[in-house]
């Protein structure tokens, strides 16, 4: 799919939330088949090694992502979370075993046929959207409580499920997609992103397939191109490189880095 292709080279979404060697907790990622690489980023699971003395609080950062997870214990309930505007927490309890699929933007809606604005900011059953999905879902992973024992069937699911798609992806979509993506999110939405239809239209494809406008969606790109850049404290306040990523001012940066990770930029880069 050349169009998917844009998002697939040009878009690495990260969940940064928990770090290595956090005691009782771990969190993996492992790619897909490389026939699914345009659609999915990545299988993740996320799980307690033994019961934690606490409840863990789960933090999930905006990555213009969309994905369907299940407690490995109960297959049965598998949820759809959509595209994110801000940071969303999960009380997960003492002990858990969850296992996810990572939709790349616009990837979900455009397999599925569903709206991705019906899903911005909330978690559904995904029975609700994809009853077929879902029970297909729970036929695999009823007895497979490790990523690395179901990877296999969710790859050959998603594949039988493929074989019998035919996307139509919106060119023009994906050329403004493009932009923002080649942009680093860092763009006049109104002058640089001429795509051949009018501001209106681009929006509603946009709600459509991503979740939300071109400007919340480049707000997002912004934002995970500054985690992976990971520049430390000393060199934000020192090159002011929020500057760099079209922020008006460091309280601009500071307010909306919180508003998407949960906590501030001096805290979650140090």
């Amino acid at each position: 799919m050349k169009a998917l292709t844009v998002i697939k080279d040009r878009f690495r979404p990260s969940q940064p939330a928990v770090k290595a060697g956090m005691d009782g907790v771990r969190y993996h990622e492992y790619p897909p088949d490389t026939r699914l690489a345009h659609y999915i980023f990545c299988y993740w699971q996320l799980s307690t090694t033994s019961p934690l003395e606490e409840a863990f609080q789960y933090r999930v950062v905006a990555d213009g992502c969309m994905d369907i997870f299940f407690e490995a214990a109960a297959p049965c309930n598998p949820y759809l979370m959509g595209f994110s505007t801000a940071f969303t927490e999960f009380p997960l309890g003492r002990a858990f075993n969850y296992i996810g699929i990572r939709f790349l933007p616009t990837a979900l809606p455009l397999l599925f046929k569903i709206n991705a604005g019906d899903l911005t900011d909330k978690v559904e059953a995904l029975s609700t959207f994809l009853p077929r999905v879902a029970k297909q879902l729970e036929n695999i992973a009823g007895e497979k409580h490790f990523l690395q024992s179901v990877k296999h069937s969710l790859d050959q699911l998603l594949l039988h499920l493929l074989a019998g798609i035919n996307p139509q992806p919106d060119n023009r979509l994906y050329a403004a997609v493009d932009i923002i993506l080649r942009s680093q999110g860092v763009l006049s939405i109104e002058k640089e992103l001429q795509t051949g239809i009018s501001p209106r239209q681009l929006r509603r494809l946009f709600e459509r397939y991503v979740g939300d406008t071109p400007k919340m969606f480049s707000k997002v790109v912004r934002f995970q191109q500054i985690l992976h850049a990971k520049p430390s404290r000393q060199a934000l306040r020192r090159n002011k490189l929020f500057f760099d990523y079209g922020y008006h001012d460091q309280a601009h940066f500071i307010r909306e880095f919180k508003h998407m990770y949960g906590l501030t930029p001096a805290i979650a880069l140090d």
